[in-house]
């Protein structure tokens, strides 16, 4: 028996294989895993933001259509960071600045996807009536998801890995992904999977005390870049990819970025505790938006019902016979018509 359980822990594997392709055609048709993985993570995203969209006051949809600004957006902006903090890959002697359009073959900044998707959202948010903080709120812990999801693009891609190791969790790095000056090694730290469990680890906390203290007012996207920040430094330290500005005053770029943006989301959360959350999420009010929509499908309901109507009964109507946008409320006596836009005014004041 002993044999037998000693024979089986042998064929255990001390370490974590990297994929043998990250590419697979169909036809004349490339599907990249590094590719599916950042769909995933901007889905998982979408759907829990959604989710608690919907939860704080909005309506459904509203996401997916800011999604429409935010996600390009994003995705030009990781892009734009990642090239110009490595620039020389692209632009150096010998290279091919055409790939720098090439993101399939990986380097997307997250700094540059936050900062520029953000862009995109207020923009999608403006478009909408929707105030920017409840949404960010919103959206902050399901981003945290997407970037749990995206890092496995890096397993495809066999990069961004950390130092060599020998412990049993250590990633199989095939020779031709090893910098130089660690060729003779094998196994190096999977920094991808230490962030995939950083990110998700924080998603459940934040999710945790947005539902203990109902954190409003831009606390939960403050929450989101701290814990994400905190995360990023340490595995920040462990990367020994080479990239430029790889060391300012003694540390990586990405650690000074990640250092300077966690201080900003302490004093922030310090300087605006004991908000809680907001009453309305959109710009003109709930209240105010429900009432014209009600009245708008009240209005509808009487044009459609016409034929029907007995005469007598009060319509909104304008000078020339046609519906106008005010909705007719018939008392018991025939009388009194209530003007949604007054009582949309009326709740604004």
């Amino acid at each position: 028996m002993l044999t037998a359980l000693l024979g089986s822990a042998a064929l255990i594997p001390l370490s974590i294989p990297s994929p043998s392709e990250g590419v697979w055609n169909i036809g004349p048709l490339p599907i990249r895993g590094y590719a599916l993985c950042i769909i995933a993570g901007v889905i998982l995203a979408v759907w829990i933001g959604e989710r608690r969209w919907v939860a704080r006051g909005g309506t459904y949809g509203d996401v997916q259509d800011i999604a429409i600004w935010a996600v390009p957006f994003g995705l030009v902006g990781a892009r734009a960071y990642h090239v110009a903090t490595d620039w020389e890959l692209y632009f150096g002697e010998g290279r091919r600045p055409i790939e720098a359009l090439y993101l399939w073959n990986g380097g997307l900044g997250i700094w540059g996807a936050i900062a520029l998707g953000a862009v995109g959202a207020w923009i999608g948010a403006r478009r909408k009536g929707v105030k920017f903080l409840p949404l960010a709120d919103a959206l902050a812990p399901g981003i945290l998801v997407a970037q749990a999801a995206g890092r496995w693009g890096n397993w495809f891609n066999q990069e961004l890995f950390g130092k060599p190791t020998d412990q049993p969790w250590g990633l199989e790095i095939d020779p031709e992904f090893r910098p130089a000056g660690y060729v003779e090694f094998s196994t190096f730290h999977p920094t991808f999977l230490y962030e995939c469990l950083w990110n998700l680890a924080a998603f459940a906390i934040i999710i945790a005390l947005d539902r203990r203290f109902r954190l409003g007012h831009g606390r939960v996207l403050a929450l989101y870049v701290a814990f994400y920040t905190a995360g990023r430094g340490w595995n920040e330290m462990l990367r020994i990819d080479d990239v430029q500005l790889n060391d300012v005053l003694g540390l990586r770029f990405n650690v000074w970025t990640s250092i300077l943006l966690f201080a900003a989301a302490a004093v922030y959360l310090v300087v605006t505790r004991g908000r809680g959350r907001e009453e309305q999420v959109y710009v003109d009010g709930a209240p105010a938006l429900l009432a014209r929509a009600e009245a708008e499908k009240d209005a509808e309901a009487a044009d459609a019902s016409t034929d029907e109507t007995p005469a007598g009964t009060a319509r909104g109507t304008d000078e020339g016979g046609k519906k106008s946008g005010a909705a007719a409320v018939t008392a018991d006596d025939g009388a009194g018509v209530v003007d949604v836009d007054e009582k949309v005014d009326r709740e604004r004041d």
